[in-house]
């Protein structure tokens, strides 16, 4: 492919040498550069790709792209200066790619929570309308029917393009995707077309990467910002920041809610173990999905489908018997003692009092509910004592353990969270670093129908300690558990 071709859209500063070369791949990370591709040297969280470049040219790239040159130039290499390599990475994999996301559409779903329960039903969904779709999600990513294993909520732009010529290649008219405020930040997504957009909520997350919280819901809105005239856009209008992240759309905009007046209106009518019972724009429909935080889920579906010309009634039908992704409010009861089990990926302060405010509306009235919850190493420190005291003030027991430790203590995380908790709450909770043994601590203290809930990890099959990923599933541990109970 011509380079000329590749760098369509890019915002050049300046080219030393021709654009009228051949090049046959594109590369952020040197250590793939194979000969005759465009290395794009980009400024990324643990590292520089300017400090690569040498690498690359030895690895025989013959095209770089950089925000600042290097001081000598080699013969024979054609050096493009970008405004932002990051963005130029996007628009390059794009191009390089045959424009993947033009020949699909493409719809993104971003927030704190709830985007992979969106994404994963919509994906769900679409396959049952009959359509062959892709999923690109935190729990994993498919190509039809095929699975792909997710390493990143959305992947690196060039890895993001690959899959989606992947996808377009094997026939998929629709992707639904994940879109994290990494992502938008660091352009990963920067050169898709867009069908539409959706937003869940915002709270209290990620603030170790963008350090204020405005700066979050800045970046947020970006995504909306930048959404073409020909797509929609759907907001949460019950969340107090959802009307203020179309306020620049170009896109149709469209409100979803609970509580007020909007395009697509639920009512929840009833909430229990067997399932949601809502009024959805006026008609009753009996979803197997449960609480509340699912009601906004559908419904944030249900509003995409009817954007994208589904038959409202057909999408109510088939959206009352599907399940939402794995790791996200699994229910587990043992045999014998019938202890209640319920596996979550809550890692917020948000998601977790989403969760526990969830289970109390489910309680009869004299199950005892004990959580177990740690906060990962690496990750935003200031929300530790906030999960702590959500999981103390919410929950009967508390057992603080490990979620994954990364480089740090465990103990120190634990500590963390341990800081100016209430005295009260401190004769509630008992700290077992080890997670495991923490799991079996809560279902072995736990009477029949007691209810037990395993948070932060969810669908993950591995814990992060110390750069290495072990094996481990929360659920299998539960699984192993139920069969010592029900002996």
């Amino acid at each position: 492919m011509l380079l000329r071709d590749v760098l369509y859209k890019v915002a050049i500063r300046s080219v030393a040498g021709s654009t009228e070369i051949d090049v046959n791949d594109i590369q952020t990370d040197s250590r793939k550069v194979r000969p005759g591709a465009v290395f794009v040297a980009v400024k990324g969280v643990a590292a520089d790709g300017h400090k690569f470049i040498e690498n690359a040219i030895g690895s025989g790239a013959v095209v770089v792209v950089a925000e600042t040159m290097p001081a000598e130039k080699k013969g024979g290499i054609v050096y493009v200066q970008a405004e932002n390599s990051a963005a130029a990475a996007g628009y390059m994999a794009h191009n390089f790619f045959g424009q993947p996301s033009e020949r699909m559409k493409i719809v993104g779903v971003t927030g704190t929570n709830g985007k992979t329960t969106i994404a994963t039903l919509l994906y769900k969904l679409f396959t049952v309308l009959g359509y062959r779709c892709g999923l690109l999600s935190t729990v994993e990513n498919h190509i039809g029917d095929k699975i792909v294993p997710a390493t990143h909520t959305t992947p690196d732009a060039v890895s993001l393009n690959q899959l989606l010529k992947q996808m377009a290649d094997e026939g998929c008219t629709h992707v639904f995707m994940e879109v994290s405020s990494h992502a938008v930040h660091q352009h990963r997504v920067t050169g898709l077309q867009f069908a539409g957009g959706l937003f869940s909520n915002i709270t209290h997350d990620h603030l170790d990467y963008h350090k204020t919280f405005d700066e979050y819901i800045r970046v947020k809105k970006s995504f909306f910002d930048s959404l073409p005239s020909s797509a929609f856009a759907i907001s949460n209008a019950d969340d107090k920041r959802g009307e203020v992240m179309l306020q620049n759309t170009h896109a149709k905009k469209y409100l979803y809610s609970l509580k007020t007046m909007a395009e697509f209106k639920g009512k929840i009518l009833e909430n229990s173990l067997a399932g949601l019972v809502m009024n959805v724009n006026d008609q009753e429909v009996h979803f197997r999905m449960i609480g509340e935080f699912n009601a906004y889920n559908l419904l944030a579906v249900y509003g995409a489908a009817v954007c994208m010309g589904e038959d409202k009634q057909e999408v109510l039908k088939c959206l009352s018997v599907l399940t939402g992704a794995e790791g996200r409010f699994d229910y587990m009861v043992s045999a014998k003692e019938k202890v209640i089990v319920i596996v979550d990926y809550a890692h917020t302060p948000d998601a977790l009092l989403n969760v526990l405010a969830t289970i109390k509306k489910l309680k009869r009235g004299f199950e005892t509910v004990i959580t177990v919850v740690g906060c990962g190493g690496d990750r935003d420190k200031t929300k530790r004592p906030v999960m702590a005291q959500a999981a103390c003030e919410h929950s009967d027991k508390a057992i603080f353990t490990s979620d994954n430790p990364r480089s740090e203590d465990p103990g120190q995380i634990i500590k963390d969270m341990e800081e100016g908790l209430p005295v009260a709450y401190k004769r509630k909770y008992i700290a077992i670093a080890d997670r495991k043994e923490a799991i079996k601590t809560a279902i072995s203290l736990a009477k029949p129908e007691d209810i037990v809930l395993v948070a932060g990890k969810g669908h993950e099959k591995y814990q992060d300690i110390k750069g290495v990923k072990h094996h481990f599933d929360d659920k299998e541990i539960v699984r192993e558990m139920f069969e010592l109970l029900d002996k």
